[in-house]
């Protein structure tokens, strides 16, 4: 939502600001530098802190997911049963700047290993 500056009609921006020993947003205008009055009386009306749960941040393939058959297969041996037909997917578990990990998953056994490439 956009706010406007009731003295110059600028477009308010979000500036960090220290009030009552704590850091907070609040909007100010970039060309008067109007602060917005609610804010100075009660910083904590417009910041809001956004915790996130840690398995919101993890893929897992579920029981279900693995019997879709929408991951594209290749031809390789797999290191348990010896099948040669695994499904196959990459995921980046490092550094952008560092190639991505590539999973398998036997067909036949489920078996799932990795290749660094």
């Amino acid at each position: 939502m956009l706010e406007f500056c009731a003295e110059c009609g600028s477009r308010l921006k979000p500036i960090k600001s220290h009030a009552r020993n704590q850091a907070v947003v609040m909007l100010a205008c970039t060309k008067c530098g109007q602060k917005k009055p609610d804010l100075e009386t009660n910083p904590k009306l417009y910041s809001k802190i956004i915790e996130h749960n840690p398995k919101q941040l993890v893929a897992i393939i579920s029981k279900e997911e693995q019997e879709l058959t929408t991951l594209p297969t290749i031809r390789t041996d797999c290191p348990r049963c010896s099948n040669n037909l695994a499904n196959i997917w990459q995921v980046q578990t490092r550094g952008s700047d560092e190639s991505s990990t590539q999973f398998l998953r036997c067909t036949q056994c489920n078996f799932t290993y990795r290749e660094n490439t």
